[in-house]
């Protein structure tokens, strides 16, 4: 436990220098980003193969495929439930703060709107629609080759758990299939651990070299003022959420102490907020659930690749706060009914953002277009999206650890 205490000490240690150096030396940093893509590519090297390894593996580990029953109806409830409560914290913390009235003044909105309208023609046709369809069509695939080539993870994990499911049921013919699929995933799973070893190094060059590109282009300190009130909003909701909804469900559910959990996962933690990739930090959640948090490998193997497509907490947090905050700064006032429809449609925005091109923008652009608010001030945000989406994503990977922690109460020994 020291060991692992140690290594994400270095990995917080290595945020914090990269941060300094970036704000200090804004060019230097921004030549480190071949350390911190060399870094990344390693982890996504392994997303694709220990995903499909470790679905089989936790299917196959429940023995009688009846009983996933339980937990694939647990899972699916804790995802829908958890997202919900996110939004709508997200919605209560905008609404009492107001971060929108009066912060942008009316010729940057004009301009916003002119330049987003032609940057974006045609990305407005975006609906409702384009998720509920993608939702479907994102499970299946034609062709498992070339979505596991492109990182397309839904009709992988699908494909997985089938074929898991109809090993449990030849008996002893397929023994040595099922040994084999056990070793390769425990070998990944080893070959994490040792990625880990130079995640401090990695997570540095990364980290620096986007805050470096940031501060080179004279944004950093200028947006953090323009939109800071904006940004204090989305990341006391996701605080919220991180540090009192999801707690309080792991207690009541598990009676586990969220600190230590939070201890226990957070080289995971501070890698999803160095990548800002739930699926790039997914071999790292894995290692961390299991050999950290002690939490069972059926339940990890089963929940986290599945919550890492489709529990996007703080996704649908931030894409409700953000636009209520677009329809402040245009001076839109929207009823209740609208509201909670922005509440309904980020949830469905953040389970089917998978498998869309541009994931946030479309998403958003469909949250926007559900309550009538023009989709080309969406420009008002994009300023301070790249460093917001680090923070959601950690709490996405949080959601996902506490996720493992509640389904693997209702597996049976």
């Amino acid at each position: 436990m020291m060991k692992n205490i140690g290594l994400t000490v270095w990995i917080l240690g290595a945020i914090v220098v990269a941060v300094i150096t970036a704000l200090l030396f804004p060019h230097f940093a921004m030549r480190l980003h071949v350390g911190g893509e060399i870094f990344l590519r390693l982890l996504k090297m392994m997303v694709v193969p220990l995903v499909v390894t470790s679905v089989m593996h936790g299917i196959l580990g429940l023995g009688d495929i009846r009983k996933l029953g339980k937990p694939g109806a647990m899972a699916v409830f804790y995802y829908l439930t958890t997202t919900l409560m996110a939004v709508f914290v997200g919605l209560i913390v905008v609404n009492i703060i107001q971060p929108g009235v009066g912060a942008v003044d009316p010729e940057t909105i004009s301009a916003i709107a002119q330049s987003e309208t032609a940057a974006r023609p045609g990305i407005e046709n975006a609906t409702i629609g384009t998720i509920l369809n993608n939702m479907l069509l994102m499970l299946f695939t034609d062709n498992l080759i070339s979505s596991a080539a492109e990182a397309n993870l839904l009709p992988l994990i699908v494909f997985s758990i089938i074929f898991a499911a109809m090993l449990t049921t030849m008996g002893e013919r397929v023994n040595t299939l099922t040994d084999l699929i056990g070793q390769v995933n425990d070998a990944f799973i080893n070959f994490i651990l040792l990625l880990m070893k130079t995640a401090p190094v990695g997570i540095f060059c990364l980290v620096a070299a986007r805050f470096g590109q940031a501060q080179a282009e004279g944004k950093f300190y200028e947006t953090i003022g323009q939109l800071g009130l904006y940004m204090l909003t989305v990341l006391s909701g996701l605080s919220i959420h991180a540090f009192f909804t999801l707690p309080l469900i792991l207690w009541v559910v598990t009676k586990r102490n969220p600190a230590k959990l939070m201890l226990q996962m957070s080289q995971a933690l501070l890698t999803a907020f160095s990548t800002a990739s739930s699926s790039a930090t997914l071999p790292v959640t894995i290692e961390c659930a299991i050999t950290n948090a002690k939490i069972s490998r059926r339940s990890t193997e089963f929940v986290l690749p599945l919550g890492a497509t489709i529990n996007m907490d703080g996704t649908a947090l931030y894409e409700a706060a953000a636009a209520i905050f677009i329809a402040q700064a245009i001076g839109m006032d929207l009823t209740l009914a609208q509201q909670m429809t922005v509440a309904i449609t980020a949830t469905l925005a953040a389970i089917g953002a998978a498998g869309i091109p541009e994931a946030g923008l479309v998403t958003m652009v469909i949250v926007l277009n559900a309550v009538g608010i023009p989709v080309e001030y969406v420009g008002l945000i994009l300023a301070v999206d790249w460093l917001l989406d680090r923070f959601r994503t950690t709490v996405n990977v949080l959601g996902d650890s506490v996720g493992a922690a509640v389904v693997e109460k209702s597996m049976s020994d």
